[in-house]
């Protein structure tokens, strides 16, 4: 999917114009149609208890809302914890152990970004990548983990956990589930959460950036915001205005031949980007590649705490 039609589809998604509020009321009968199969399947879902505590970090809306900034966030302070991901974007099926909470085993093409990014920055958690979470579950259990983050996690009805939704700081003008447009499950979900954050009210993004892993203060002049995450455009409110901006499809996998046309492209420009997109770029040597950091500031986790409490105290 080429970088015109991600942004149409976004859009279409979540601030849909005229034309494609009409292709959204259009497809609403496949849109009922996946309502009643995905309830069916919510009601229907036969719990499994694991025994331990598993808090799912998950959303509503199709794409990105801040799910892995805020489970670094929650994961940074717990101990014997761990970390498991489907994995998206990587070119392996199945289950990877991608740190067993002493050193990274797996490298970023076999555990896809997110994952090897959560390795690098939570070097005490065990991170498993798999498609199956309950094989996960069962395999960090073995491992020694006393808690479990299950990062997008929100679909797995049939797991005992608590339901944490991020909700977006923009609201989507469209209010539709898939097709018609990007929720995943009905809004009024959101009620039935054991805790919801929204961003920008019950958290916050500390900004900061960085060059070959020191601080700097302020940004060059010329400087193109490289990046392959969804909704993209989030990422202009903490860069100066009017900056270049070229980005691809979600976890999309760079290739030399992008780097070097967009160096070609924009010779005398600095690139910058977020860190799940740099775990995926260092390893063309970028010339002064700056990094986007994006830290989560929790207002208020009490109903966190007070969910692991109960589960230690019963």
């Amino acid at each position: 999917m080429n970088s015109f039609v991600h942004r149409w589809v976004e859009q279409y998604l979540f601030f849909p114009n005229p034309l494609q509020k009409i292709i959204s009321v259009g497809l609403f009968p496949l849109t009922l149609a996946y309502c009643i199969i995905i309830t069916y399947k919510r009601l229907s879902a036969k719990i499994i208890d694991f025994g331990l505590p598993i808090i799912s970090i998950g959303n509503l809306v199709v794409g990105g809302s801040g799910k892995t900034p805020v489970t670094i966030a929650l994961a940074k302070d717990k101990k014997d914890v761990a970390i498991i991901l489907r994995g998206y974007g990587r070119e392996s099926k199945g289950l990877y152990v991608v740190s067993d909470g002493k050193k990274i085993l797996e490298n970023v093409t076999i555990s896809g970004d997110e994952a090897y990014m959560l390795a690098q920055l939570l070097p005490k958690a065990i991170v498993i990548v798999c498609e199956n979470r309950v094989d996960a579950i069962i395999k960090v259990k073995e491992m020694g983990a006393k808690i479990v983050f299950l990062d997008d996690g929100y679909s797995s009805h049939h797991i005992k956990k608590f339901n944490l939704l991020i909700r977006p700081k923009d609201e989507p003008t469209n209010l539709f589930c898939l097709p018609s447009g990007g929720y995943r499950d009905t809004k009024m979900m959101y009620a039935f959460a054991d805790l919801v954050l929204q961003d920008g009210k019950d958290f916050h993004r500390v900004v900061s950036f960085e060059l070959n892993g020191n601080k700097v203060e302020e940004l060059p002049q010329k400087i193109l915001l490289l990046t392959a995450i969804s909704k993209p455009n989030r990422l202009k409110e903490f860069l100066p205005k009017n900056i270049t901006m070229i980005s691809f499809p979600d976890h999309y996998n760079y290739k030399k031949s992008d780097i070097d046309t967009i160096i070609q492209k924009y010779p005398s420009y600095s690139i910058i980007t977020t860190q799940k997109d740099f775990v995926k770029l260092e390893k063309f040597k970028i010339k002064d590649l700056y990094l986007l950091k994006l830290d989560i500031l929790i207002q208020d986790c009490n109903k966190i705490d007070i969910f692991l409490g109960d589960f230690k105290s019963s």
